[in-house]
């Protein structure tokens, strides 16, 4: 007799105690996306466009480090793939930002 270590019963706490890591990765994340994207530097030499560049490279770090946590196999087989989408989503507009700052 085999027996599985993924549990139908386990799944739900298995799920957010998953979930509370990517979590606490993509608040920071998301508050350095909103700073990259809230400035507005008004001329290429002003110290905003530097900052509003770190703030997006910040981003965009979290969101890729988020990502490759979550294919991780016990993630990959806990989680679903809306999981990949949003910070995939804002990744993309973190690049973005970047590259047009």
């Amino acid at each position: 007799m085999t027996t599985s270590i993924d549990r139908p019963e386990d799944q739900g706490c298995l799920r957010w105690v998953l979930a509370v890591p990517l979590a606490l990765l993509y608040l920071p994340a998301t508050f350095f996306l909103y700073g990259a994207l809230v400035l507005q530097p008004d001329s290429p030499y002003d110290p905003m466009r530097d900052d509003a560049r770190v703030y997006a490279v910040l981003s965009v770090g979290m969101w890729f480090l988020g990502l490759l946590l979550t294919a991780v196999p016990v993630f990959h087989r806990n989680l679903g793939r809306w999981w990949y989408a949003v910070p995939f989503l804002l990744a993309t507009v973190g690049y973005w930002r970047w590259l047009t700052v």
